[in-house]
């Protein structure tokens, strides 16, 4: 007999199987030696009372051999050589779940990435942060796996009413992610582990007959007639077919290049601010109401904050238990930060942007002139501020958190996980007002609602910018194709339709799915 139960056991009681199943048979009139096995299907932790509980949904095989059924079953990708084929233009999680997806419906996906492979890439993230060398093509943007790949690992969305999430989660564990995303809540692979995917996922599309071309930059769409027929790149090289465009949120070059080709794009809002970094301790303290933080049993603790000031949304975003802070830069004079953890969320910090939504009305006059692109040219202008700030080097401003909210400079910096090093500067006064005034007002609400979360043990980096696309490329609702265009695709965070691994990469499948619907 097979059962599934819903458990509600102590950190301690759900770190061990055997704990587990003496849990079912007391509290299930189950006999102990009628368990044959136990899978965990669903966990979470419900920290919401002082005592922190765990909540599991579990498959118990009662008298029977437990099997080894997959939580989600693997896709079978066949050969695609000599099909009909489609380009698809960046390789993040937009575009390498477009190609895949392209595979499974007979479709040849020719994937063109501006950057190198995932693995190349680490030495040159490396330079970023321990020699201040930007390579402009290949850094925390740009390159295979896209800006997820060394600055988040995070799996959690809300997007759940596009598309199935447990699709895409038993695609990264087809290709070496652990089952355990499968499980948690808030699945989260790591950005150590993570490029291994990847790299599993490139190797997928090229043994069924895709190609895949690192370094290869694209600088104009092929129209013919009204329609996308292709791609021309940097080199002068030309790909032919439909175009499904999931260049990322940093591609500037791509946006001007719409711009400039009269190809219609809009401004749409972001949000802006800092990187903020807490010790982990106290995050844990607050997170688990004790003073001995997370103990034995329970992970990194997590936060969500939001609020409205001034009309505007104030909120946490891509928060990083035990994670690091890095430096995102793409452009050689600018400065913006992100953060990351690693799978084990094991390092002594943890940090999240704290943004504050921004929209294209509330921009000074000065950015007019930019017409649909001022948004871009609003978040450059903040990396080139900070980048001046910090004395034309990637050793980011930095500002004690409660010195910040009062209005004072900090006689000192704690240390942070930021490698490249940070130094003391008045953010307060130099970003613009109406988004650290904002801050300062979330700051003090959040630090209401979470006693000892404003603190200068806590500080504030400069700044946080790439949360989202600047813009979006609009598209028809019905056929996903550029709304002036046919066979253009724009997909993902880079064409303002998703925020995150999980949502753009339910989008490259979307748009892959479209693509196959329409005539060649």
């Amino acid at each position: 007999m097979i059962q599934e139960l819903q458990l509600r056991v102590s950190p301690r009681t759900a770190a061990s199987m055997g704990d587990i199943a003496s849990h079912i048979a007391k509290h299930n009139d189950i006999p102990a030696q009628s368990i044959s096995g136990i899978r965990v299907l669903k966990r979470s932790i419900d920290a919401r009372q002082r005592n922190v509980v765990v909540n599991l949904k579990v498959r118990v095989y009662i008298d029977e051999p437990m099997t080894q059924d997959y939580l989600v079953p693997p896709i079978d990708y066949k050969a695609v050589d000599g099909k009909r084929q489609a380009v698809v233009v960046g390789m993040g999680p937009g575009g390498l779940f477009a190609a895949l997806r392209l595979i499974e419906l007979g479709i040849k996906p020719i994937v063109l990435e501006r950057g190198k492979d995932v693995m190349q890439r680490r030495i040159d993230a490396s330079m970023i942060q321990r020699e201040g060398i930007v390579n402009p093509e290949s850094n925390y943007c740009y390159g295979e796996g896209g800006a997820g790949a060394y600055s988040d690992g995070k799996l959690y969305t809300r997007s759940k009413k596009r598309g199935s999430v447990d699709r895409i989660l038993g695609i990264f564990v087809q290709h070496g992610a652990r089952e355990d995303i499968l499980i948690d809540a808030h699945p989260h692979i790591g950005s150590d582990k993570l490029p291994g995917v990847i790299k599993a996922m490139r190797e997928t599309i090229l043994r069924c007959g895709g190609e895949v071309h690192f370094e290869t930059r694209v600088t104009r769409l092929v129209v013919e007639d009204g329609k996308v027929t292709g791609v021309e790149t940097a080199a002068g090289e030309r790909f032919d077919g439909p175009v499904i465009l999931a260049t990322g949120h940093s591609a500037r070059d791509v946006y001007q290049m719409l711009y400039d080709s009269d190809i219609t794009v809009e401004a749409k809002g972001i949000a802006v601010g800092v990187r903020l970094e807490h010790p982990q301790r106290i995050i844990d303290q607050i997170q688990y109401h004790s003073v001995s933080g997370r103990g034995d049993f329970l992970p990194a603790a997590e936060y969500n904050f939001v609020t409205q000031v001034d009309h505007r949304g104030v909120y946490s975003f891509c928060m990083c238990p035990g994670g690091f802070v890095v430096p995102a830069v793409s452009e050689v004079d600018g400065l913006v930060v992100n953060g990351m953890s690693p799978s084990n969320r094991g390092s002594h910090w943890a940090n999240s942007g704290m943004v504050v939504e921004i929209h294209p009305e509330d921009l000074p006059d000065q950015y007019k002139k930019y017409g649909e692109l001022a948004m871009m040219e609003f978040q450059r202008d903040m990396e080139r501020r900070a980048f001046a700030e910090a004395g034309n080097t990637l050793i980011a401003g930095a500002q004690r958190m409660k010195d910040f909210v009062d209005g004072k400079a900090s006689r000192n910096i704690p240390p942070s996980s930021y490698l490249p090093g940070v130094q003391m500067s008045r953010l307060d006064l130099w970003m613009p007002p109406f988004v650290a005034n904002r801050l300062r007002k979330g700051f003090k609400v959040f630090g209401k609602s979470a006693q000892g979360f404003l603190t200068n043990d806590a500080v504030v980096i400069g700044v946080e910018t790439r949360t989202s696309s600047p813009l979006r490329i609009p598209r028809d609702n019905t056929t996903f194709h550029h709304v002036a265009l046919e066979g253009l695709y724009p997909c993902g965070e880079g064409a303002g339709y998703a925020g995150g691994i999980v949502s753009s990469a339910i989008d490259g499948e979307r748009c892959a799915e479209a693509l196959a619907q329409a005539a060649p």
